[in-house]
């Protein structure tokens, strides 16, 4: 994996994070805890698109002749399959 160097600033309380965080034994270096942060705003963003993706065909898709109880129990069982 090719690598960028970059140079940030932080504030002395952000910096007083890092290194609380390196100190409890989290991370290993400030670099660690920076991609960390980045990763999880990834999964985060690409989350976010999913979920408005399927609104968008939820919208898309228009009125439903299933009942609310139906929708519900279609609902739970897909979230019962989906963490297993």
């Amino acid at each position: 994996m090719a690598t960028v160097r970059k140079t940030i600033t932080l504030s002395d309380s952000q910096d007083a994070w890092i290194k609380s965080q390196i100190a409890q034994g989290s991370f290993t270096n400030d670099s660690e805890y920076i991609r960390d942060l980045l990763r999880r705003d990834q999964s985060q963003e690409n989350h976010l698109a999913k979920l408005k993706q399927m609104i968008a065909e939820g919208l898309d898709g228009g009125v439903s002749d299933k009942s609310l109880d139906d929708i519900w129990s279609a609902a739970e069982d897909r979230h019962r399959t989906a963490i297993g």
